[in-house]
């Protein structure tokens, strides 16, 4: 765990960034390749979509700008 802990502090703001834009075109390629993941994604109400993203954001959010 601290070898992981090193290498993340070794990141700065560009590679999380590109991290994220990783992980949202890989979630993109997820749900065009399996139709079942996408009727899913349809299916959803999207405010579901908007809570979760509060609930991911309170803690970094809170800690970049309130601590």
């Amino acid at each position: 765990m601290k070898c992981l802990e090193k290498k993340i502090k070794n990141m700065d703001c560009l590679d999380v960034s590109l991290v994220k834009l990783s992980v949202a075109a890989f979630v993109l390629f997820i749900i065009t390749i399996w139709p079942a993941a996408m009727n899913w994604v349809i299916s959803v109400n999207p405010w579901y979509f908007l809570i979760l993203f509060v609930i991911f954001a309170i803690r970094p959010l809170y800690k970049v700008w309130l601590k």
